[in-house]
């Protein structure tokens, strides 16, 4: 087992339940990484830390790789190199139970419509879990034997690299933009990665399809969605989703906002729709369920304006889904690290979105510079300081969106971090000075 973080570990308690002898190897080291090691040693697992991992003798049949275990990692290529089998924890889980599953991959959007598939499933009374990429690691499902009639999988790239026997049931594709370009040698390398979701589904198996992008032939049955493309099964109109002519429900009878939100919607109800659960039965779940954290998050309504807090957009393609998605006047607050990354293609949706910028962070003053032709731009100290200029700038029936297009870590300790202290100063909001 190649990694000590909570997909190794429940991967190796797995195995060992299965009947096989376990080494795990993990070349990190520190206080947190020997208390994971102290614990599945006192299991019977042996483990190996350290150097010491990157040069483990000995004959091993198989290997498991946690998902931010990359193959080509010296730790994992001593043993491939080998001629040991590699796995990834996903595909080792689920050889490990009959229980089936829906898998749901995508740059964006895939943890929400994981959630809500998940939140819509249990509502009906079909047993599920969300797991994988998203909260519980896979393997510890299995390993704990949670019941379930189905499981709700939520799966990266990573997970998707080393699948071998991988068959979901139905298998969702939310959208594809460029990213984790520092783990994948190039963009079509990634997009195949994931494109492995379909790769054993056969005809008696559904892919629910992101109708405004193209695919390579698949041999499920498609269903496809798209709250900007006509032509779909499920679309979004006056304010609705729709499956054909049928109203599934109104965007404002839900706790979601924006139209990428109304495509993780459509996504997770065409998901639960293949699996036999009615509209009718999906309903109350739909108007009851929240979003995770930072995701699209309504962080407070002040005079007129919604405050949306969108932290979790750490890409360009969250933050063009978040800014497309709102229907009303935009008050855009972005920015945070540096990655390199190219924002000039945003120019034109800056111009049609927003009124105002007010940008901070490491690329604070390259947005601000970038998009200056396109909207009102102002560069701020602070993130405090660029939501009191959004607040004054803001008129009743706009949108504050803070939706940063880069990771936290110039500023704060995560997008989380992040996010918090974005609703704690809209909740100070007041008064307009």
């Amino acid at each position: 087992m190649l990694g000590l973080g909570k997909s190794g570990a429940a991967a190796s308690r797995l195995a060992l339940r299965q009947g096989a002898r376990v080494t795990v190897l993990d070349s990190g080291a520190g206080d947190a990484v020997e208390r994971s090691a102290a614990e599945l040693r006192a299991e019977g697992i042996a483990c190996v830390t350290g150097s010491a991992a990157l040069a483990v003798p000995g004959a091993f049949d198989f290997a498991v790789l946690s998902p931010g275990i990359d193959p080509a990692w010296p730790i994992a290529a001593n043993l491939t190199a080998r001629g040991i089998r590699a796995l990834g924890e996903v595909e080792f889980a689920l050889q490990n139970t009959a229980v089936p599953y829906i898998a749901i991959t995508g740059t964006n959007g895939k943890t929400t419509t994981t959630e809500l598939t998940a939140a819509i499933l249990n509502g009906a009374g079909v047993r599920t879990v969300p797991c994988g990429n998203y909260g519980v690691a896979l393997s510890s499902v299995v390993v704990d034997d949670v019941p379930a009639d189905v499981l709700t999988v939520e799966v990266s790239s990573f997970q998707l690299e080393l699948i071998e026997t991988f068959h979901p049931r139905v298998a969702v594709w939310m959208n594809f933009a460029p990213d984790h370009l520092d783990r994948h040698p190039g963009l079509e390398a990634y997009r195949n990665a994931k494109l492995r979701i379909f790769e054993n589904q056969t005809a008696e198996d559904t892919a629910v399809l992101n109708g405004a992008e193209d695919y390579p032939e698949l041999r499920a049955r498609r269903v496809t969605f798209s709250a900007w493309n006509s032509g779909c099964d499920f679309s979004y109109r006056d304010g609705a989703v729709f499956c054909g002519e049928e109203s599934i429900i109104a965007m404002a009878e839900t706790n979601l906002r924006g139209l990428h939100n109304a495509e993780n919607i459509m996504a997770a109800v065409a998901a639960c729709r293949a699996w036999g659960v009615s509209f009718e039965a999906m309903r109350s779940t739909l108007r009851s369920y929240r979003p995770p954290r930072h995701r699209c998050e309504l962080a407070g309504i002040v005079d007129g304006c919604e405050f949306i807090n969108d932290s979790k957009a750490t890409n360009i393609h969250a933050m063009e889904s978040a800014l497309r998605g709102m229907t009303a006047p935009v008050v855009l607050i972005a920015g945070g690290k540096d990655k390199q990354l190219d924002y000039t293609p945003l120019k034109p949706l800056i111009r049609r979105q927003t009124t105002h910028v007010f940008t901070i962070g490491e690329i604070g003053g390259m947005l601000a510079s970038c998009w200056a032709e396109d909207s009102i731009c102002r560069r701020c100290g602070s993130l405090e300081e660029a939501v009191q200029g959004a607040y004054g700038a803001a008129k009743p029936g706009q949108v504050v969106l803070f939706a940063p297009g880069t990771s936290s870590f110039d500023m704060f300790t995560g997008y989380d971090h992040r996010g918090n202290v974005f609703t704690q100063l809209v909740q100070q909001l007041t008064t307009r000075p």
